[in-house]
């Protein structure tokens, strides 16, 4: 655990995709952009989502469709801000709230941060458990402490590297919208009356907390900090033209992903009506029951499959992206890292406790209304993300010509107005029927000062940037002026270190590294061994490969001797980034010379990146040879 005083958001994956590179071109560098938005979409298709749209679908048939629309436009809208940030300055929405307002008032967001964050954890280990359940026949219990193995999941996937774990993601996107697709063709709704869902309509208070629910579950705040320090994975120009084409690429990728999103919440809700409410079946509402009564009434047993692997699919991807939104929330406030598998027991636990607790005591009844509440708990957040979010990319000393036009102030002001009212409204009516039907005045005595405390603290949100006179970041100078070069004092390198793979680019490399040092250079040979059993015992192990491997760069070292060069050959073990590291700082290297295998396209997606991963470790000139 380190405190960092400066430091860039996900350091491990910052600017590790780059898009300025010559390979690309066309289409290839246009999808060198695309990715961070089906990381936040897979947060608007959660688990939490399949209750509120259940709950809405089969209780009101199509009449909420329309708050799907709503709540996915204000996303977009959202996002895009977000987006902003993050491209424009440089700064997540929890490091830009840290350098902003006072310290406790920071710590009272964080701690909101915190509990959205654990809010949408909880509905995703349900809705993996309830799936594991629903495939297998587990009891909820057993499925809830399976999800806490996923932690060596999303560990696995930050290992290889940023694009993989995005192509990762958007495969259980795709088997989530796939599911959905094939289940809408099989119960043939009449769309007709779904377009008449599209007009506004409440019908009653319990419609108003479904929808109050399904905003919750759509507009979520802990996407608002993930997408802001996404978006700072891709390294783009930082002139005009390229901020602007970031921006404008970054919001065709949101548009895309969230409609997506879109897709598989109006899937549900209109699978619910169709299936559930036109039959006279208005009390599903719970995720198990409507598995249960999708064969019988479908006809098929295709359909409850589908549907409980797409809800495995959907807690399982929300999860990697909520774990991301807390290390990105933590290290943004708190200027606090910790271990990324410590950082993510820490989030489970703080989920799986409650979900065990509610287990244990109700059985595994009413699980369903422990979904919803959690999505409720999320929209009372939203305001707290976004009222500081439009304060930043709207600031035109920190934005300069980026900043947000009045008009589209005026939209996401709105939005944040609707969404606090309405969450003020609910509040208020469901503390009133508490007030009237308890006399328990510990609780009563906590509802009010709490209320008091949201108040407060949703007043200085607002009003804090505006009256602060001075701002804690410099404006953005996207041009600064060339200073004039003093006398340049050309580098002298003692030690050079050339990460080697025994293969034919090995003597391009060597070349490049003679031609860094010179006559009183030491040069450091450098190879990662990857065998299976230096996989299972590291160093220790003496397997063929190993002792050939050392054979080799024995070889190396007599060749580079025999022309009086001074030179040493270390091996390293598995993980070949963090042991090219490594061996550089144990022997003091001042320069790197690595080989660089420019994958592009759908392969960049698919490989790691070592060389993005080493330069971003190391403090020390990194000379890239692209072999």
């Amino acid at each position: 655990m380190n405190k960092h005083d400066t430091y860039h958001s996900l350091s491990e994956v910052h600017q590790t995709v780059d898009t300025t590179s010559a390979k690309r071109t066309g289409f290839r560098r246009i999808l060198a952009f695309f990715g961070p938005a089906y990381l936040v979409s897979v947060g608007y298709m959660d688990p939490g989502n399949w209750a509120t749209d259940l709950a809405g679908g089969s209780q009101f048939g199509y009449k909420l469709i329309w708050v799907l629309l709503m709540s996915n436009l204000m996303a977009l809208l959202l996002q895009s801000l977000s987006a902003r940030l993050g491209i424009v300055r440089g700064r997540d929405l929890a490091q830009a709230n840290r350098e902003t307002y006072p310290k406790y008032i920071n710590y009272a967001l964080y701690g909101l941060a915190e509990i959205a964050i654990a809010a949408t954890d909880l509905a995703e280990i349900l809705g993996m458990a309830i799936g594991i359940q629903l495939l297998t026949g587990l009891p909820l219990i057993w499925g809830v402490s399976i999800t806490v193995l996923d932690t060596f999941l999303f560990l696995l996937l930050q290992r290889m590297g940023m694009r993989k774990m995005e192509a990762f993601i958007i495969a259980l996107v795709a088997v989530i919208g796939v599911s959905f697709l094939i289940e809408i063709i099989l119960a043939k709704p009449d769309m007709g009356e779904v377009v008449k869902g599209f007009v506004p309509h409440i019908p009653n208070n319990t419609a108003l907390y479904i929808a109050i629910g399904i905003i919750g579950a759509t507009v979520m705040p802990h996407n608002l900090y993930l997408h802001s320090a996404l978006v700072q994975t891709r390294k783009i120009k930082r002139d005009d033209a390229g901020i602007k084409k970031a921006l404008k690429l970054n919001f065709i990728d949101s548009a895309i992903a969230l409609n997506l999103a879109f897709f598989v919440n109006a899937a549900i809700l209109v699978l619910a009506a169709t299936v559930f409410f036109k039959t006279g079946r208005t009390d599903v509402g719970e995720i198990k029951q409507a598995h249960e009564l999708l064969a019988p009434m479908l006809g098929t047993h295709l359909a409850p499959v589908l549907f409980a692997v797409a809800l495995i699919a959907s807690g399982q991807s929300s999860t990697i992206t909520g774990t991301l939104a807390g290390q990105i929330v933590m290290e943004g406030y708190l200027h606090l890292r910790i271990a990324p598998w410590i950082r993510r027991l820490m989030t489970r636990l703080v989920a799986i406790i409650p979900a065990v607790i509610v287990i244990l005591i109700n059985g595994e009844d009413n699980i369903d209304s422990l979904l919803i509440l959690s999505q409720v708990i999320l929209s009372l957040q939203l305001g707290f993300a976004i009222i500081p979010l439009i304060h930043f990319t709207s600031d035109k000393k920190t934005m300069g010509k980026f900043a947000i036009k009045p008009f589209i102030i005026f939209l996401a002001s709105l939005i944040t107005a609707v969404l606090v009212y309405l969450n003020i409204r609910m509040v208020i009516g469901q503390a009133s029927d508490f007030f009237l039907h308890s006399d328990n005045f510990f609780w009563k005595a906590v509802i009010v000062l709490a209320g008091i405390g949201y108040a407060v603290l949703l007043i200085v949100a607002i009003f804090y940037p505006l009256l602060k006179k001075e701002k804690p970041q410099l404006p953005v100078v996207l041009h600064p002026h060339a200073t004039p070069l003093q006398e340049i004092q050309v580098p002298v390198y003692n030690t050079i270190a050339v990460a080697l793979d025994f293969s034919t680019n090995d003597h391009k490399l060597i070349a490049h590294a003679l031609g860094q040092g010179n006559a009183n250079t030491r040069y450091v040979l450098i190879h990662i061994v990857e065998s299976a059993a230096t996989r299972i015992i590291g160093k220790e192990a003496d397997d063929l490969e190993t002792r050939k491997d050392q054979e080799h760069i024995n070889e190396y070292v007599k060749q580079l001797k025999e022309k009086n060069i001074v030179a040493t050959g270390l091996l390293g073990f598995n993980e070949r980034a963090r042991e090219i590291v490594r061996l550089v700082k144990e022997t003091n290297t001042e320069l790197l010379v690595i080989g660089a295998h420019g994958h592009t396209g759908i392969k960049d997606l698919l490989y790691g990146q070592t060389v993005d991963t080493v330069r971003h470790d190391l403090k020390i000139p990194v000379l890239v040879v692209n072999v």
